[in-house]
């Protein structure tokens, strides 16, 4: 039977980053993973996540900077590329392009407010929603401005795990792959911690588990054993398939990249309106690096556990995302070559959790944004669970 010190439970970006994390501190660490690390089936899989800076809350963009200077560490460390700088543009009529233009004045990131006319001789490829000005929103002529920062990049999420896993193993930790957890449960006796039993029946001992399970921590959070007060104050996460298509450019000589290859040739971008609510970005290796990933942000399927995705499309979906791509993005083709879907595992109010309760760290820091996050997360995750930090008390279990 394999003893150890702490056990992390799901190897995608943020159990590998919290796997890393304490091997870093010394400690002797076993990361398992149902499939294998950035499997296809969870959250952590393919080349193209968002790395961006604005939000209307100073917090997470203050959160953003910190793990920006995580990421460039990993890169130094790993010796791979593993955020492409693109830029970012926001616009659409529910989002202030000017209150996070102040947020990013706040915290010392660069960035530009554009007007329509400006963004559009920019961006001809694009087709900018600037909505009428309300409140703060207000431009020149009357209609909101694009927000602009040149910051934002493309995460290529399939290596960032591979590179992290392979931090841990030179820290010491050991990966084991095609390892489901059933069921967390206390020694008895005398003895402390936990055992941690596989779906196949094989056994690992731990002094503390680490549960970062993504789209199937409702189903192992059922099976662990934890202190009553703190399983009624753990948030349930709504699990849901989410749909992403690739559209190719128009332009043929576009390969995504500019000439040298150090930046993307599109911009990311954040497309916020009452009908739908979009993203974009370069799709990377994922789309063969001839065209752009367009997805509706939360227009997927609600599920109960990621065990019940079924990888299909929903064609009232697509349907939806070709007029979009018709209607706002003329510089590509309206037909994709390309489809996939993925999971999403949000809280209430998109936080994170990041919580720890006798010996057990629960982290689910998902909520369709917290790729950016992973460095960071697992830091502060594995250093919660050292003992060493605390993290905001808007990331603790709250009910």
């Amino acid at each position: 039977m394999t003893q150890t010190d702490y056990l992390v439970i799901g190897a995608g970006l943020t159990g590998t980053a919290v796997a890393r994390e304490l091997a870093d501190l010394g400690r002797s660490v076993v990361l398992v993973d149902r499939d294998v690390p950035a499997s296809a089936h969870g959250s952590s899989h393919g080349s193209a996540r968002i790395f961006r800076y604005p939000y209307p809350d100073p917090l997470y963009t203050r959160l953003v900077v910190e793990a920006a200077a995580m990421w460039d560490d990993l890169e130094k460390r790993s010796g791979h590329r593993l955020i492409t700088p693109s830029g970012a543009v926001d616009h659409g009529s529910l989002r202030d392009p000017v209150h996070l233009a102040r947020v990013l004045d706040d915290a010392g990131v660069e960035h530009e407010l554009l007007s329509p006319a400006d963004a559009a001789a920019r961006w001809p490829h694009m087709t900018f929603d600037t909505g009428a000005a309300t409140g703060t929103a207000t431009a020149t002529d009357g209609n909101r401005p694009v927000l602009w920062h040149p910051g934002a990049g493309v995460i290529d999420a399939e290596s960032t795990v591979h590179a992290q896993a392979a931090e841990a193993r030179r820290g010491g930790a050991v990966v084991l792959d095609r390892w489901e957890a059933a069921s967390v449960r206390r020694r008895g006796g005398s003895r402390t911690g936990y055992t941690v039993t596989s779906t196949t029946g094989e056994v690992l001992e731990a002094g503390h588990v680490v549960v970062c399970a993504g789209g199937w921590v409702n189903d192992l959070l059922a099976h662990t054993d934890l202190p009553e007060g703190f399983r009624a104050r753990l948030p349930r996460a709504r699990v849901s398939q989410e749909y992403a298509y690739h559209f190719p450019y128009r332009d043929e000589a576009d390969c995504g990249a500019t000439p040298d290859g150090s930046s993307t040739s599109w911009p990311t971008t954040i497309h916020l309106r009452e009908e739908m609510q979009v993203y974009t970005l370069p799709g990377g290796r994922d789309a063969g690096h001839r065209g752009q990933k367009v997805a509706e942000f939360n227009g997927g399927r609600a599920m109960p556990s990621a065990s019940l995705q079924d990888g299909r499309i929903d064609p009232a979906n697509r349907a939806r995302v070709v007029e979009y791509v018709r209607r706002y993005l003329p510089g590509l083709v309206p037909e994709p070559f390309a489809e996939t879907t993925c999971l999403f595992t949000t809280l209430p109010d998109d936080d994170f959790l990041v919580d720890t309760a006798e010996a057990v760290t629960v982290v689910s820091p998902c909520s369709g944004h917290g790729a950016k996050f992973a460095p960071l997360i697992g830091s502060m995750a594995a250093r919660l669970a050292t003992g060493r930090a605390e993290v905001p008390d808007r990331f603790r279990a709250r009910a």
